[in-house]
């Protein structure tokens, strides 16, 4: 029973009742004026880029002596408050797994939420930026041998992330030259845009007005933000492709936060609202988790795990803390009614919840139905909470004999801007000496106290999700879908990351080994996925079209989803000891 495999056929979704309303105010008005041109800088733009320049040295000393002096500066104060650009390497390529805070800020990261400080663009942050644009010149290289041995094939376009890495290394290059009048009226990434198509071009140059938005937002230079917010708003849609539509956002949020830090009254969407995002049940909703890979593999791996420490028990106690539809559980339901050796008595699954009591309590009527067609004996209950930290160990009832299990998908990290109420959730949990809790979590570092690397973070982040939505829900009959999941969830978590600071900034992710050292903190020890599970992850990727971009890697012993390589989701299992 331990290693058997249950099935994780498709499951019909589409008869999951929810509001799902038409895609309003999302599109923007294309026919009032806006045009394209062949570049985005023209003369009057160089003013803007001038000041970027002034207090850059040009890039030319050895390497180690650029060593020599970055270990110099990190031990002196930055003697001004905005980026600091002499001090790069440009042919550094970053690991695939690299947690941003060092192993001294890993100690107790969660319970430092309001460490914001004004926002200078230090060396870490630029390091950041010239890790994501280290590839630049590999990617160079193969782009050279693909022209030189196939000159008759058609380049394949870069995907959205590589645009980034070309617009930040190159915008790190333009900020770095200084003392060369010329400068100011050449081209301002010089060789680095050869061999790029002219929407590629394009792109890059789009990019590149928002990191001097951001910069000039880091350094609190709002009036010259704001003209370059109003350049991106112009050239960038929500209905573009997909380099547009990420700046799209992120320049509205750049907006946002510009009137935040200037007095403008802006209210922003409410606790509640921003921890149910991603966990609707609305068409939109369940067309991204059916479409693009990470949810199912997390789910179904997850639940792969959860059979196989509690499958042989009589009595099974499961505890979810974000249920959404609940459709995972109905796999479960399955290969625990199909064993033969080791029949179970009573199955109970306990939603918890601090947000829509009455829709958790429909899930839960679909999955009694689903039980009673299988004659697995099974009761559903709903505990609700106002808020996490006022949760009692008796509210879970559970009862003598019985093996629990806990899942917590993409939940905690909302807990994280209030560590008061994730302490409270864990200890609850730790009390009820579960035979294993799964976790699945967004893998990346969107909790920096830094705006400057917060930014980074979250742009090259995006850019990744972005192009798995172009690639994964392009035909026709699910771009509606997809406009609506950018906007609805990836669009407001944009701005909640980017505008928003303190307590009202609810999406923190954070990464893999963040949460190794906050869970060390209550005994627990990382379970390793046994070879049924790995198996269950490889076959559920390969069951999509876009197989060939998502893959499954191990990191000690959870598992990372990446997109093209960038990491996307983790997944680990723990115990108590």
């Amino acid at each position: 029973m331990a290693e058997a495999l249950f099935s994780f056929e498709q499951f019909e979704l589409n008869g999951i009742q929810g509001g799902y309303g038409l895609l309003e105010g999302y599109e923007k008005d294309i026919s009032g004026g806006k045009g394209k041109q062949d570049h985005l800088f023209g003369m009057e733009d160089w003013e803007e880029f001038e000041s970027l320049c002034s207090q850059y040295g040009v890039f030319q000393e050895s390497l180690p002596e650029k060593r020599a002096q970055i270990s110099k500066a990190q031990q002196q104060p930055l003697k001004s408050s905005c980026w600091t650009l002499d001090e790069l390497q440009f042919d550094t390529v970053s690991p695939r797994i690299q947690p941003i805070q060092d192993s001294k800020k890993v100690e107790e990261p969660i319970h430092e939420p309001n460490r914001e400080k004004p926002y200078p663009f230090s060396l870490s942050s630029l390091e950041l930026l010239n890790n994501y644009g280290g590839g630049l010149k590999k990617l160079k290289a193969e782009n050279s041998s693909n022209v030189s041995s196939e000159v008759n094939v058609e380049p394949q376009r870069l995907s959205t992330e590589e645009i980034m890495r070309v617009a930040g290394a190159r915008y790190m290059e333009f900020s770095s030259q200084r003392g060369d009048d010329f400068a100011l009226y050449r081209h301002p990434f010089g060789f680095a845009l050869m061999g790029l198509s002219q929407e590629e071009t394009k792109d890059v140059e789009l990019v590149h007005l928002l990191l001097s938005a951001a910069e000039k937002v880091g350094c609190q230079q709002f009036e010259g933000a704001s003209r370059l917010l109003t350049r991106c708003e112009w050239i960038a849609s929500d209905t573009g492709n997909p380099v547009e539509r990420v700046v799209f956002y992120f320049a509205k949020a750049l907006r946002e936060k510009i009137d935040r830090e200037t007095g403008h009254s802006i209210k922003g969407n409410g606790r509640k609202d921003l921890m149910s995002l991603g966990l609707g049940t609305n068409l939109a909703s369940i067309a991204f988790h059916q479409e693009l890979p990470f949810s199912q593999v997390t789910q179904f791996t997850g639940i792969q795990a959860i059979l196989e420490h509690v499958g042989s028990s009589g009595q099974i106690h499961l505890i979810d803390l974000a249920i959404r539809s609940g459709v995972r559980w109905t796999a479960l339901m399955q290969a625990l009614s199909e064993q033969d050796n080791s029949p179970v008595s009573r199955l109970k699954l306990t939603a918890v919840t601090t947000i829509d009591k009455k829709e958790v309590e429909e899930t839960g009527k679909r999955l009694q139905s689903f039980a009673e067609s299988l004659n697995l004996p099974f009761s559903f209950k709903v505990v609700f909470v106002a808020e996490m930290k006022d949760l009692k160990e008796e509210q879970l009832a559970v009862e003598e004999g019985e093996v629990v299990a806990v899942y917590a998908p993409v939940v905690l990290r909302s807990m994280i801007s209030r560590p008061d109420h994730l302490d409270v959730l864990m200890r609850v949990i730790k009390k009820l000496s579960p035979s294993i809790m799964v976790v699945s979590e967004v893998e990346a570092n969107h909790n920096s106290p830094s705006f400057v690397t917060r930014f980074i973070e979250a742009l090259f982040f995006h850019s990744a999700i972005f192009d798995c939505l172009e690639v994964c829900m392009s035909d026709d009959t699910q771009i509606q879908n997809r406009l609506m999941t950018e906007a609805m969830l990836f669009g407001e978590g944009i701005r909640n990351m980017i505008a928003a600071e303190g307590e009202e900034r609810i999406i923190r992710n954070v990464k893999m080994d963040v949460w190794r050292a906050f869970f060390s903190r209550f005994g627990m020890a990382e379970i390793e996925f046994s070879e049924v599970s790995l198996y269950q992850a490889s076959l559920i990727v390969k069951q999509f079209s876009c197989a060939s971009f998502c893959s499954v890697e191990k990191d000690g012993k959870c598992l990372i989803i990446e997109w093209k390589g960038t990491p996307i989701h983790s997944l680990s299992a723990w115990k108590f000891t």
